[in-house]
This record gives structure tokens, sequence and C-alpha cells, in this order.
């Protein structure tokens, strides 16, 4: 059988909040959990995975803005400047699950939202963007909260399931474990079809996301 893309985006804030260690440890985190999608693809014969990065600040811009195969892709580190324009990152990646760009034989797309803050624009309508196509209905979708001050009420929304809650990255060490669990998890749920379906509103059914411990050096928490 011939391989079935998975596309994988992910959305990360890069607004002046990130700056720091925020930022560093999100390079990082995402930089050493591209081995790991690997292995996953490697797992996963069936389905091939390509990579694409969109940050938002000020504005929404691609990163990795062609599919990368996973086997070929360099993470380029990420910096902050300015305010979060999640509505704009959220119209980019619309556009990109129409059918065309997306091929019909695709599997599900995954979206994997980063953010530590509130957002600065119309998020609502950039997440009516992606209800309206089909793939955005069908994708497997992963939120990270990063500290105290993230919008999980927001994430929640992009969620669209209430059974399932954003990650909680209260700290590098948990920030490091939702990054990999999200290049993983997802990605497996992502590469299983549907059974019995060729229709990309069809839902697979959801997946479980940890519950990340609490980091116990206090030093160590945003």
């Amino acid at each position: 059988m011939a391989n079935r893309p998975v596309h994988f985006i992910w959305l990360l804030d890069c607004s002046y909040s990130m700056l720091g260690e925020k930022i560093g440890q999100l390079n990082y985190a995402i930089r050493e959990a591209i081995p790991e999608m690997r292995s996953v693809a490697h797992d996963n014969p069936a389905a091939q995975l390509l990579l694409r990065t969109i940050t938002f600040s000020t504005t929404a811009r691609w990163h990795h803005k062609d599919p990368v195969p996973v086997d070929d892709f360099t993470w380029q580190d990420v910096q902050p400047d300015g305010t979060t324009n999640l509505g704009e990152a959220l119209q980019l990646v619309a556009g990109e699950l129409r059918t065309p760009p997306m091929p019909e034989r695709a599997l599900k797309p995954v979206i994997a939202l980063v953010s530590d803050g509130v957002p600065t624009d119309d998020w609502r309508a950039g997440l009516k963007a992606i209800e309206a196509t089909p793939w955005g209905r069908k994708a497997v979708r992963v939120a990270i909260a990063i500290g105290s001050d993230a919008d999980r009420s927001v994430l929640q929304e992009f969620l669209a399931n209430l059974e399932l809650r954003p990650l909680d990255a209260n700290s590098p060490k948990q920030l490091a474990a939702a990054i990999r669990w999200a290049s993983t998890a997802a990605v497996k749920a992502a590469s299983q079809p549907v059974a019995g379906s060729t229709d990309p509103t069809v839902k697979a059914a959801p997946y479980a996301p940890p519950v990340l411990a609490d980091d116990d050096d206090e030093d160590d928490v945003w």
C-alpha cells in the first residue's frame, strides 16, 4: 500500500511574553522531539509524516511553509516578538486544510497549538475558518498551555472536544514532556485511518492526553 501523508503543523506563540527561558526551552523541546517523531513515523510505514511550523506574534507567518518529510526536517529556532495574533495563525492553517492543497488520500492532520498568553486578535474567526473545512473538523488537535497566564479557555475551545484538556506546562520539565507527548501520541492517533471510512469529516476516537506531574523544584517553575 502506498503511504498516505500525515500533515503535522506546529502553531507556536512567539509573543514578547515568551522572551527568555520559555522560548529557549520551547526550541530545545521541539528539537529534542524530532528524533522521537522519526521513530513513530518509522513504526507506521503506511503513513508519511510531513512537518510545518507557524509562528504568531504581532503577525502570523510560516516558519516552515512547505511540508517537509520528518527524516529531512531540521529545526530552526524561533524568536519572540510582539503581541499574540492567534486568529491570523488559525486562518493560515485553515487555508491549508482545504482539498486542494490537502490531498484527498491524506490521513488526519495534526494541529499542535502552544501558547503562554491571551490572543490579541479575533481568534474565534480563525477557529471558525478551520471548522469550515472538512480536514479541520477531522484534525487531531493538541494544546499546550505554558505558565499560569495562558488562556486555557481559548485552548479548550481550540480542542473542540470536552473529553480533552490542554496540557499544562508550568516548568521547563513539563514543557519538554508535553512537547514530547504531542509529537508522538498525536502522530500515532493521526496515522490510524477510521475503519470503514474515507470521509475526511469522520473523526477517530479521542486520544487520552497525560496528566503531567507537578515539578518538585519551585525555582524551576515559570
